[in-house]
């Protein structure tokens, strides 16, 4: 990752404020992130921002504030903090480290709820076996959620994670209790599968299956979470794999192969064609085209000679190139969008889990309900024993596993689905962002065209022949490396069987040879004029024509005169069209954002009926946009393919990635098409707002379920049949309404 500027964090002056950023471990929910946000902004002279998804916090503070107060602030919040380590660490193993766990639970947790909830296996002893089953389930595998359960009662709040520790700890006592004080520990003893409401006092019942069954399916949903977090850093590693590694150096003339850390400024390299320009720098010798489309969005390449600036990264795609380097590292364009995109990602608006703000309220009513429970029967001078069984039951039936289906299940239906559709979801904070997307921005190149240069047009004037035009200019671009010869000598498809003699290069200018005996010149007017080739007016105004509409025109003369002109751009997708309007049809406005010069980006906006036009920016300036379009109250959607369009993707609050683009692009994306086909987009919206439609459904069902059954805890009248009834029915609802998904057209 590309280190950030940052000042050093024991400035004397409160004028200046420092700059930091901190790694934060511990979080397991986004409302940890706000609740560290908020201590740290109680703090004189700190204004910090905590991501749950990337698990970092940006702090700007002033003396005599320091680095070591930060930390101790967030460790008392009852989480981690420290400084980014710099060297390379395995960022998987969280993720081992979770399945692993959840492995391990899971394998435990089948022959528990099977013995529980089938009569027939439940052998003499069973219900002994499933303790020592059960407890490594409840206690190891639970861990986390009873390690985030009392960091939240410290700080007087509730999570999901409080009520799952709350539900399968209550289960385990209760099942403890009824195992060494009750009837449940006898050998021979049977779970009755029976339907009877009878009141009792709970000693002949055991709820291991029920704790078990919470805890794992819980954990597959965290396990799910954890993995698609891990994808938040990912784009800043391709980031940096898309520099050069290596660097030929100019010394003394000669050239000396070197690590491109091994690289200052000052010093002289050289770029072959086909090869990255190693770092930012200044042309010295040499002429060529610049490839800068992934850093730029320009889709046609720059011409570039002597004292021109060029971008790291970028390829060289025909001469050979002398560069002396002007910035290296992290002074790069290259490095600073790496820094863009992390600032938008720690910069995006915190999406707080649906199950932690139900959990958030329902947590304290069920407590309250306990209570009341307890009270009511000890009032009514029933047993103790069997108040605090009535208490207990509440707390059981009021942590449901299809809690812990409710998100997953939906998600991993829904991703299948979108996986046959081309569309890749990556979370389930991703979900939210689609409900209120108003406004999508579409990139130019790669998104709505092809990305690549083709023939548009070829213009003769009256009496000539358009095949003869193509057949002689497509002989002498054949020879070339330039990305217009090479669209010109796709289109005549000549290959290699016309013979062409004194063929020359005119740097920036175009081409010309000799082909069956005629001197054919193909490029700009400048080179034309240069061999003293007339330009009749027919010609002039196609060529004027097409410039007009934003493609690149190329004059091709021989025999004294321009013969015609040749157009080339960067054609746009055939289902663009079609994908604007369904766009358009899902209430968004679309927004052609680009790199690319007016012209050309009117004439594509037009032909795909887009309206608004932003042209001719770079990557910091697309990221203004997204921000100014956020500032104007609306819900910005981004469709990108290129390094240019990684920092608007993480900005904006629905990024969706192009999978035919560049694997910054997608790993700053929120959404990823693996298609490529713009039509897609529309799909990954309506998928996701579906998916997320089911899920809510899920967590209704899920306390509905149960919530309808604390009554009959309440009134003691909870047997494990019921309880296992309530569970079972909701998880069915859930599994199934999460299946309608495969259904989605």
């Amino acid at each position: 990752m590309f280190p950030l500027t940052r000042h050093s964090p024991t400035a004397t002056s409160t004028d200046t404020p420092d700059s930091i950023e901190l790694d934060i471990s511990g979080m397991t929910c986004a409302s940890c992130a706000a609740r560290i946000e908020k201590k740290l902004n109680r703090m004189d002279g700190v204004s910090a921002s905590v991501n749950y998804a990337t698990e970092k916090s940006r702090v700007r503070f002033v003396s005599p504030v320091t680095v070591q107060d930060l930390i101790t602030t967030v460790e008392k919040t009852g989480y981690g903090a420290s400084l980014p380590v710099q060297e390379s660490r395995d960022e998987d193993e969280p993720v081992r480290r979770l399945r692993r766990r959840l492995i391990i639970a899971g394998a435990l947790s089948v022959p528990v709820i099977a013995m529980s909830m089938v009569p027939a296996l439940q052998f003499p002893g069973w219900q002994w076996v499933s303790l020592l089953l059960a407890l490594p389930v409840i206690v190891w595998g639970g861990w986390p959620f009873h390690r985030a359960a009392v960091t939240n009662l410290r700080h007087g709040s509730a999570t999901m994670d409080t009520l799952i520790s709350l539900g399968t700890l209550a289960a385990l006592g209760w099942s403890l209790y009824a195992l060494f004080f009750g009837m449940a520990g006898e050998i021979g003893f049977i779970h009755p599968f029976e339907f009877r409401l009878e009141r009792h006092d709970g000693t002949a019942n055991i709820y291991l299956e029920a704790a078990v069954a919470i805890t794992t399916f819980i954990l597959a949903g965290r396990y799910i979470e954890v993995r698609s977090k891990r994808q938040a850093g990912a784009a800043l590693r391709a980031l940096l794999e898309l520099g050069a590694a290596e660097v030929s150096v100019l010394q003394d003339g000669v050239e000396r192969r070197v690590g491109i850390d091994e690289l200052r400024v000052g010093d002289q390299f050289v770029a072959r064609p086909g090869e990255k320009i190693a770092t930012d720098g200044r042309i010295v010798s040499g002429h060529s085209a610049i490839d800068a489309s992934m850093v730029t969005g320009e889709s046609v390449p720059v011409e570039a000679g002597p004292g021109d600036d060029v971008v790291g990264a970028t390829i060289n795609t025909s001469g050979r190139l002398v560069v002396v380097a002007t910035r290296i590292g992290a002074d790069t364009q290259l490095a600073q969008i790496a820094r863009m995109v992390e600032e938008a990602q720690n910069g995006k608006a915190q999406v707080q889990r649906l199950a932690d703000k139900v959990a958030g309220i329902f947590v304290p009513v069920v407590l309250a309900l306990a209570a009341a429970t307890l009270v009511f029967w000890l009032v009514q001078g029933a047993s103790t024993q069997f108040a605090f069984t009535a208490a207990v039951a509440v707390l059981i039936i009021a942590c449901p596993c299809a809690l812990g289906l409710a998100t997953p299940t939906a998600l991993m239906v829904g991703t299948g689905r979108g996986a046959q559709l081309g569309i890749v979801i990556k979370g389930p904070e991703v979900l939210e962002s689609t409900r209120q997307v108003d406004t999508v921005i579409l990139d130019k190149t790669g998104t709505v065209t092809e990305g690549r240069m083709a023939v548009v047009s070829v213009s003769v004037p009256p009496g000539g022949e358009e095949s003869e035009l193509l057949h002689l200019a497509g002989a002498v671009e054949s020879g070339s490396q330039h990305p217009i010869a090479k669209a010109i000598a796709d289109r005549a498809a000549v290959g290699n069987t016309v013979a062409v003699e004194d063929f020359r290069s005119a740097d920036g200018l175009g081409a010309l040879g000799r082909v069956d005996g005629v001197t054919v010149v193909v490029g700009r007017p400048s080179l034309l004029a240069e061999h003293r080739l007339s330009i009749s007016e027919p010609v002039q105004v196609a060529f004027d024509s097409a410039q007009a509409a934003g493609h690149t025109a190329v004059l091709v003369g021989w025999d004294g005169q321009a013969r015609g002109v040749i157009a080339v751009a960067d054609t746009i997708k055939p289902t663009s069209a079609e994908a604007v309007r369904d766009l358009r049809a899902l209430g968004l406005t679309p927004v052609l954002l680009t790199g690319d010069h007016q012209v050309a980006a009117e004439s594509v906006a037009a032909a795909v009926g887009i309206e608004r036009v932003v042209a001719g920016v770079r990557p910091d300036e697309k990221v203004a946009e997204v921000v100014r379009l956020q500032q104007a109250g609306h819900r910005v959607a981004m469709v990108g393919d290129g390094v240019n369009d990684a920092a608007a993707l993480a900005q904006s609050d629905l990024g969706i990635s192009m999978g035919t683009g560049t694997d910054v692009a997608i790993q700053a994306g929120d959404l990823t098409l693996v298609r490529g086909d713009l039509r897609v987009a529309a799909d990954a919206i309506r998928l996701s707002r579906a998916t997320l439609h089911t899920i809510k459904l899920n967590l209704f069902w899920a306390f509905a379920y149960n919530v309808a059954a604390i009554p009959l805890a309440a009134a003691g009248f909870l047997n494990p049949v019921f309880a296992g009834a309530a569970m079972a029915l909701s998880s069915v609802f859930v599994v199934t309404n999460s299946l309608r998904l495969r259904r989605f057209r």
